[in-house]
């Protein structure tokens, strides 16, 4: 239940449509139960029973009373009225005249209440996947390597639109069926009190049974949610790995796994909607059950004269009474519908409800324009009890480059990647000009670095926008930035030139090509910290040339972090530092780290040049 009111918690204001709902469903409950209330003078007619009527009915117009009394002696005033100016025919003609026009209301109340709740729905939903898709975005990198990303879109997609199916969709079932019940049983006490009495006997053991079954329904939908979201992993890293999977013949091995994931899903399913399609029979059963029930008893007592209810009014009643089974059927559906879009409810709200662990402080200052060095002072670093990083302390100055090498696993990208604060250490200081990262707001840090990373992130877009991306460049900016990026040839040798659609993460430009872009939206955004992770090495030759000059004018009058396996790539750094086992075991100049006889540095720029410049 927390979870359900946490859900229609999105549909606020409440103020804008449920007053308005309750008004229209109140006026189709009333106009509902008039249709049927009105079979009791109907059947008086049919049965020749009108003098009773005429007899019963008042003289005079009654005085306005919010009472089922001030609405049956309305009606029954009119009725005699038209009885005795019309005769029987009139009187027939006239309750079936009443019978329209309340058919007619009802309906129209009824339409009125599900336009509106249409709106709602459509609130709540887009609020929730709003309020996901925001948690999401600010959420520090570590989130994401420990989630499946097939599972995140799962609660994106099958989940927000689970709740919106069973949550959002029950909310007329929640609101509506029970004040149905509720005022469908006020005038069946009204009629006859030891009849509903009667009928509420049965009333506690059906719930019971239909609470069960909502139980049952709770634990095997968790199950169904989970699969559902391997299986997305699945189709995920099939598209994504196509290639390698067709490269090693492995199509059987990949559908194997989906297979799998598909049967399980499939299982849990079938076992869902068998516990489900149990509440809709049994509560019809429990109801049909009641009814002949109160046929025999009612009966039994008009027969024997211990009831002061005639014909037509035990005949209007059991139909009255049938018809609160709609209502009672409706909501114990919807307490078996409504689990599998609360289970839902619960995945997507618990990713709402993590907290980044990476962001502002409450009185974190904008960190000031970069002016003189960033110092890194006994910087620790840990993914929980492993040690990544361990007492680094390194100074870069305003407009130097300093290069990050080593054996792979020594921490480089980990480093790099505390800059931004896309992680923050877990001991030591990153200075920038003296201020804490920490201390200050993660916009106004990341404001001032541009990043390149191995991986080229560009998105299915046009070049232009690529470039271009979250700046307000013109267009002869975003082609000066091409131009020194080396990327302006290629681009206007494209079918519809800057604004050519490059495909999913770029897939129709090559891998040189992609990099250039990158290095071209760096350019545009002008950073005076700049951040290369590894910005050549998936390159050939060629590529790597024209990336290389396009780094090197990135990198002029920069202050540079760059990450690099080739060494031949940073041997003009002012500095580089040598990193293994999360330590800087030797720093210097290329021709100073050479000399060094025997150390890593040395090595590894011996391996390279016997491979080719290759590691």
């Amino acid at each position: 239940m927390k979870t359900y009111l946490r859900i229609l918690q999105y549909a606020r204001p409440w103020a804008a449509f449920l007053p308005q709902y309750l008004l229209y469903t109140v006026l189709t409950i009333f106009f509902s139960i008039g249709n049927f209330t009105l079979i009791i003078p109907l059947l008086s007619v049919l049965f020749d029973k009108t003098d009773k009527v005429q007899v019963a009915a008042p003289t005079v117009l009654p005085d306005f009373k919010p009472t089922i009394s001030w609405v049956t002696d309305t009606f029954q005033y009119f009725f005699a009225g038209v009885l005795e100016d019309r005769g029987k025919l009139g009187a027939l003609a006239f309750v079936c005249g009443v019978v329209v026009v309340s058919v007619l209301l009802s309906n129209v109340f009824r339409y009125l209440s599900l336009r509106l709740l249409a709106t709602v729905r459509a609130r709540v939903i887009r609020n929730l996947r709003r309020d996901l898709y925001y948690r999401i975005i600010g959420l520090q990198l570590g989130f994401f390597g420990g989630e499946r990303k097939g599972d995140l879109m799962s609660r994106f997609t099958a989940d927000v639109q689970e709740v919106e199916t069973s949550v959002v969709n029950t909310m007329t079932a929640i609101i509506k069926e029970p004040l149905t019940i509720i005022a469908y049983f006020v005038v069946l006490f009204h009629l006859s009190v030891p009849l509903t009495l009667f009928t509420l006997v049965l009333l506690p053991i059906s719930g019971g049974i239909i609470a069960t079954v909502a139980k049952r329904l709770r634990t095997q939908a968790k199950q169904s949610q989970s699969t559902l979201g391997s299986m997305l992993s699945v189709i995920d890293e099939t598209l994504g790995g196509i290639r390698v999977i067709k490269a090693f013949n492995a199509q059987n091995y990949i559908k194997g796994k989906f297979e799998e994931q598909n049967d399980q899903y499939a299982r849990t399913s079938r076992r869902i909607d068998n516990t489900r399609d149990l509440a809709s029979p049994f509560s019809e059963f429990a109801g049909v059950s009641v009814v002949a029930g109160l046929l025999y008893f009612g009966g039994s007592l008009i027969l024997g004269g211990q009831s002061t209810l005639d014909g037509e009014t035990f005949i209007g009643y059991v139909i009255l009474f049938s018809q609160v089974l709609t209502p009672a059927k409706a909501l114990s559906s919807s307490f078996g519908n409504i689990q599998r879009g609360l289970v839902a409810g619960e995945r997507v709200l618990s990713i709402i409800d993590t907290e980044p662990l990476i962001r502002d402080k409450p009185d974190a200052q904008v960190l000031p324009p970069f002016q003189d060095r960033i110092e890194l002072r006994n910087l620790r670093f840990g993914y929980g009890e492993a040690t990544v990083l361990d007492d680094i302390n390194l100074t870069i100055g305003k407009g130097k480059t300093v290069a990050l090498v080593g054996p792979s696993g020594g921490g480089k990208s980990t480093l790099a990647d505390l800059l931004p604060r896309f992680y923050d250490p877990t001991g030591g200081q990153l200075l920038i000009d003296g201020h804490d990262v920490r201390d200050c707001t993660l916009h106004s840090v990341r404001d001032q670095m541009g990043i390149v990373t191995q991986e080229s992130i560009l998105f299915n877009d046009t070049i232009f926008n690529n470039i271009r991306f979250n700046t307000e460049a013109t267009e002869a900016e975003v082609m000066e930035a091409a131009r020194i990026a080396n990327a302006h040839e290629f681009i206007v040798a494209t079918p519809e030139g800057y604004q050519t659609i490059i495909g999913d993460r770029g897939s129709r430009l090559s891998g040189g090509q992609r990099q250039r872009l990158s290095i071209a939206r760096a350019i545009l955004r002008n950073p005076p910290i700049l951040i290369l992770d590894e910005a050549t090495s998936a390159l050939d030759t060629e590529s790597e040339q024209l990336v290389q000059q396009a780094l090197t004018r990135l990198m002029q009058n920069r202050t540079s972090l760059v990450i690099a396996h080739r060494l031949s790539t940073v041997q003009h750094a002012d500095e580089i530092i040598v990193l293994q086992h999360g330590r800087i075991v030797e720093r210097g100049t290329h021709e100073q780290l050479l000399r060094q006889a025997g150390g890593l540095y040395q090595r590894l720029s011996t391996m390279q040049a016997a491979n080719g410049g290759l590691v």
